[in-house]
């Protein structure tokens, strides 16, 4: 849509655009804990898309869609990272989780079951899946990994060869990609059927639980078990196979 004077209409592609913005928020909302309000990530996806009318140019080389879902994504994101979205007790917790496992499939050299990490948790099985589910939201990658607040060197740091570049970006000139296959590879085979179906299929919490006959809740719980134990692979190849 374009002026008499030749230009895209600003407030055209607002209004056009506007329900791609909800739709975003609500994919996002359902990877995050309960405490997030998608009302938030809407206006802070609106003002995104504010950015990326301002911004996008005819000439600029992809479509506004695209264009404007990237600059979309970075404001809610901006917007978790500035409210502190994930506190810090629930990474504590959930490192707790990855040391746990760690440990256990070093002795056990198989992945441990849910009741073997409560007990090494000194955790009752309830107690532990109760933990899971305050975690929700947890992730695999976050960019405090890289600055670790104690004395010890993180394990991501040793995938990130170059600190000046982006560290994400950086992660995935080494082999840190291939790390990822394989640590999904070494999944139990529910967890590794969840996060296909989460991440490849793009299916919400509900739909999944349809498709595995489960709760929503226990899938939630299932997905933050399975990245502990994805982050918990990595750990450990990091250091023994960097060290």
């Amino acid at each position: 849509m374009y002026t008499a004077h030749g230009k895209s209409d600003k407030n055209h592609l607002l209004q056009e655009h506007a329900p791609l913005v909800k739709r975003l928020a609500h994919q996002m909302k359902a990877k995050l804990p309960h405490s997030v309000e998608v009302d938030d990530l809407v206006q802070a996806g609106m003002i995104g898309l504010l950015d990326a009318v301002n911004r996008y140019e005819d000439n600029h080389g992809a479509q506004f869609e695209t264009y404007a879902v990237q600059r979309i994504r970075g404001a809610m994101l901006d917007e978790l990272r500035s409210s502190d979205w994930l506190p810090r007790s629930i990474r504590q917790n959930m490192r707790k989780i990855e040391e746990a496992m760690q440990k256990l499939q070093q002795r056990l050299g198989r992945p441990p079951l849910e009741t073997e990490v409560a007990k090494q948790l000194k955790l009752s099985l309830v107690e532990y899946q109760d933990l899971l589910n305050d975690s929700g939201g947890h992730q695999l990658v976050y960019y405090e990994d890289f600055h670790e607040s104690e004395d010890n060197e993180h394990f991501l740091d040793r995938y990130c060869t170059d600190q000046s570049d982006d560290p994400l970006q950086s992660l995935m000139n080494t082999g840190f990609r291939e790390a990822v296959i394989d640590a999904i590879g070494a999944l139990p085979e529910r967890e590794k059927i969840l996060m296909g179906l989460y991440y490849e299929q793009e299916m919400n919490l509900k739909e999944i639980g349809a498709v595995m006959n489960v709760s929503e809740s226990r899938v939630s719980q299932l997905h933050s078990q399975a990245i502990a134990r994805l982050r918990s692979f990595l750990r450990e190849q990091a250091w023994t196979g960097l060290a």
